[in-house]
């Protein structure tokens, strides 16, 4: 793009020039002093005469200096505020309706295609010309690339414009327009130019012939994919502050995909200025309202990243502004017939339908309508299985963009699952994308039901869905408007009602947790005014809270204390390495210095995710590849996985110590008969890149630990060889022997175990959100049973739990910061997922000078 500069003065200058004459003839002083009339103090009559002139002249003067200086001020404001300049680079489209599309235009060196963009930018300055507050500012204008449609071509324009027009501009500008150019001579035709749009845009996004060095023309022929990278990929990150482009085009009456297959660049957490951006837009030129995605950071390979166009051209752009060394992507393309048709006529009792292209994210600008019909003598409904119709920036349940409307409603963003029914054997599912950004949209089932008799066996709710009756007024919201708890009549042996009517198990009364809702679960158990309820229920006075002792004997008194002082070293405070010890729980690794000593922030690269968790066990889900990058699985020498760990350094993970106690002829304490993977996902693909085997070198169970209790139920296991950290392989942060993790505290579970009782073992890496129940419930669930070792994580609902195959596994717990720490292992529980029966782990903090002893981590 040239460079032009603004001629010093310009039109204003020169007004103000013309205004004010100076002559540049030199005054002598004796010219000065001729002018200067000395009067003699005696003669009154002349100093009468001419004082009421003196004082008119200088007041003249000074009201005429006054005047000047108002005049200035008023002339620099306008030059200086009102009447600055601002650089605006506006990227736009336009259709030229009376020519056909030519191969040359693809060819931006073609004599064809600068004939073509001269006559474009002849319009451009027609349509300028004609617009007061865009034709004194036009710079320049370039044409950037020309697609089918009859012929689309884009563009960008750059106008020097006063700061106080920029509103309007951007106004006109959006605006459709249509251009007719007359015909240059009588044999030629007229040019014809319609939809001419054009948005502000990033100067940096700008490409011109002078700077192409990354810039790439891609086309795709056939159905083959076409693979392309950014610079160096993989084996050298992608060049900093640089601004590359990839045009990428397919045949007329085809419509392009791209899948992204790595993802890698700088983090988004990062202010504006310094963001690495990758967009992916559904034309050939830089506009916001066309983009269908703005990436940055990592992805891990199994997210879906597949994009339609709806058209046969795309852009994919890259601009980096940091000088961080991330490998950048790599990524596909390929060209598919252009949809005609969205959507059908459905029959029959039930059946499925989904967004176009699903999984993948479905086009923009596209309608679509499902009609269906089931028996007459049936009513019909729509369960939503998964729903994705999200629009950054857009006000939830405004869905004004991208939604799908049905019965008059319309409905958008993410959803769990829900229902929608018709009063009829008919329905009518209608779906609509906006030209800009796109989401994976939505998986659905139409089924037919008696009206009578809706869910045959089961409880409805009040959003149609279906759940078992044993659900209904047990405490937990199994429907997602709660209708499963309202209403309802508690049984007084096993519950409590809370003041607004929900009935909750009485074993979550005094918890901490406001499990009603309303707190009033928690109302009853407060101490007097002038004391302190612990976690526990234990009353203590205010003056031993935030004192370094743990005088409630769970922690609580000591755990949400905000002042760091140097305390007496007890077994509840931290002790830094010069021998300080704080108040201050759970401070190590938290990103601020509270040791003198710095030593609360050493070792801490650990608790870490590569991968930004973008993703939307028995009751669990799918984990996305690198999601938990410290999960091992530990396979046995015949049997295939037998137990999970957790990576804590490059040549030590934890376990649980009953995975390697020597049964049935086999010798599960020796360290040989042992392989651990780690960076696994997908246990039939253990041989996938990024995935590494291992050789054990030591099996530490600790001393204490009963085969029969399950108590001290914790293994080190030395590898044979240290790790390499990757995306997909990091260590999880060991909580010091202080940290907390209160009761109700949300913490994952993840594991290959099976993912029901009885049931199979899975495939795919499986990840479960529980939380953190009270102590002393725990010990009123399991009586006789727990040990301070042992902690209990679940619901006492039931439904999300670990396994069969989960043992040795880590729970996640992830702190204020996104580190993320472990509190516990995988140990023991009577069945899985079971109502009032929640799973058992091995509470690591409290082993944690055990496991510094053995390993030094």
């Amino acid at each position: 793009m040239k460079s032009s500069r603004a001629r010093p003065g310009g039109a204003g200058t020169r007004d103000f020039g013309a205004g004010l004459k100076y002559s540049s003839r030199p005054q002598s002083m004796n010219g000065f002093e001729e002018g200067v009339e000395f009067l003699p103090v005696n003669n009154a009559k002349k100093v009468e005469k001419g004082g009421p002139r003196r004082w008119l002249m200088l007041g003249g003067l000074l009201l005429g200096f006054l005047l000047l200086a108002l005049m200035a001020g008023l002339l620099v404001w306008y030059f200086q505020y009102h009447n600055v300049r601002v650089q605006k680079i506006y990227n736009g489209y336009l259709r030229i309706t009376n020519e056909n599309f030519l191969d040359a235009y693809e060819n931006s060196s073609s004599p064809e295609f600068a004939s073509l963009a001269s006559k474009v930018k002849d319009a451009l300055k027609l349509l300028y010309s004609k617009t007061p507050v865009l034709g004194p500012y036009h710079k320049e204008s370039a044409v950037t690339a020309f697609s089918e449609g009859s012929i689309i071509a884009y563009y960008w324009s750059e106008f020097s414009i006063p700061k106080s027009l920029v509103e309007e501009a951007e106004r006109i500008m959006a605006k459709e327009h249509v251009i007719t150019l007359p015909p240059r001579a009588r044999a030629l035709n007229k040019f014809e130019v319609t939809s001419v749009v054009a948005f502000p845009t990033d100067p940096r996004t700008v490409q011109t012939t002078k700077d192409n060095s990354c810039s790439f023309a891609l086309h795709a022929r056939g159905s083959a994919p076409v693979r392309f990278t950014t610079p160096g990929f993989p084996d050298s990150p992608y060049p900093a502050h640089a601004r590359c482009q990839w045009t990428l085009r397919g045949d007329a009456d085809f419509v392009l995909g791209v899948t992204f297959r790595s993802f890698d660049v700088a983090p988004c957490n990062d202010s504006d200025s310094d963001l690495d951006l990758v967009s992916v837009y559904d034309t050939l030129s830089p506009v916001e309202p066309r983009a269908l995605v703005q990436m940055c950071g990592a992805y891990p390979p199994s997210y879906n990243l597949t994009f339609f166009s709806s058209q046969n051209v795309l852009l994919v752009t890259l601009i980096t502004n940091t000088e961080r060394r991330h490998p950048g992507f790599e990524a596909m393309f390929f060209q598919l017939p252009k949809m005609h048709r969205c959507g059908s006529s459905l029959r029959g009792t039930q059946g499925t339908f989904s967004s176009p292209y699903y999984p993948g994210h479905y086009p923009p600008n596209i309608n679509c309508t499902w009609d269906i019909e089931v028996p007459s003598n049936r009513n019909v409904k729509v369960l939503f299985k998964l729903f994705y119709l999200w629009e950054p920036n857009i006000p939830l349940h405004t869905c004004t963009k991208d939604y799908v409307e049905i019965n008059g409603e319309r409905y958008c963003g993410e959803k769990p699952q829900f229902v929608v029914a018709s009063q009829s054997n008919k329905i009518t599912v209608h779906f609509h994308s906006d030209q800009s950004y796109t989401d994976t949209g939505f998986l659905a089932e139409y089924l037919s039901y008696d009206s009578n008799n809706p869910c045959p066996g089961k409880f409805m709710c009040s959003t149609g869905r279906c759940i078992a009756k044993e659900l209904r007024c047990d405490g937990w919201a199994d429907c997602t408007d709660m209708s499963d708890e309202r209403d309802c009549k508690c049984n007084t042996t096993y519950q409590f009602t809370c003041k607004n009517k929900f009935c909750k198990p009485l074993f979550w009364l005094c918890d901490s947790v406001n499990d009603c809702g309303d707190n009033s679960d928690e109302l009853e158990c407060s101490c007097p005014a002038e004391a302190f309820r612990c976690a526990n229920g234990k009353c203590l006075s205010k003056v031993q809270t935030c004192d370094g002792k743990d005088d409630c004997e769970d922690g609580s008194d000591e755990a949400t204390c905000s002042g760091v002082d140097t305390v007496p070293c007890t077994d509840h405070t931290y002790r830094c390495q010069n021998g300080l010890c704080l108040s201050k729980n759970n401070l190590e690794c938290d990103g601020k210095k509270d040791c003198s000593d710095g030593s609360d922030e050493k070792n801490c690269d650990c608790g870490k995710r590569s991968f930004t968790k973008h993703a939307r066990v028995v009751g669990g889900e799918n984990a996305d590849e690198g999601e938990w990058p410290w999960q091992a699985s530990l396979h046995a020498q015949g049997q295939g996985h037998v137990c999970g760990a957790s990576l804590i350094s490059p040549n030590w993970m934890v376990s649980a110590a009953h995975c390697y106690v020597d049964e049935r002829g086999f010798s599960y304490s020796d360290p040989k008969l042992w392989i651990a993977y780690l960076g696994l996902h997908d246990q039939s693909k253990r041989s996938a890149s990024g995935v590494q085997e291992l050789k054990l070198k030591r099996i530490i169970l600790h001393p204490s630990f009963n085969d029969f209790t399950f108590d001290y139920d914790i293994a080190l296991l030395e590898l044979a060889k240290a790790v390499e950290y990757s995306n997909t392989v990091r260590p999880i942060c060991l909580p010091d022997a202080t940290h907390e993790f209160p009761a109700g505290k949300a913490i994952w579970v993840t594991g290959w175990g099976h993912t029901k009782e009885g049931g199979s073992a899975a495939l795919i890496l499986q990840k479960g959100e529980i939380r953190v129940i009270n102590q002393t419930t725990c010990e009123k669930l399991l009586p006789q049973q727990i040990t301070p070792r042992m902690m209990c994580v679940g619901y006492l609902s039931g439904g999300v739990d670990a396994c069969q195959g989960d043992s040795g596994g880590p729970l996640s717990s992830v702190e204020k910061d996104g580190r993320i720490f472990q509190a516990g292992v995988v140990s023991w529980g009577e069945g899985c997922a079971q109502r009032d029966k929640p799973g058992v782990y091995t509470r690591l903090p409290v082993l944690r000078d055990w496991i510094k002893e053995q390993t030094g981590v």
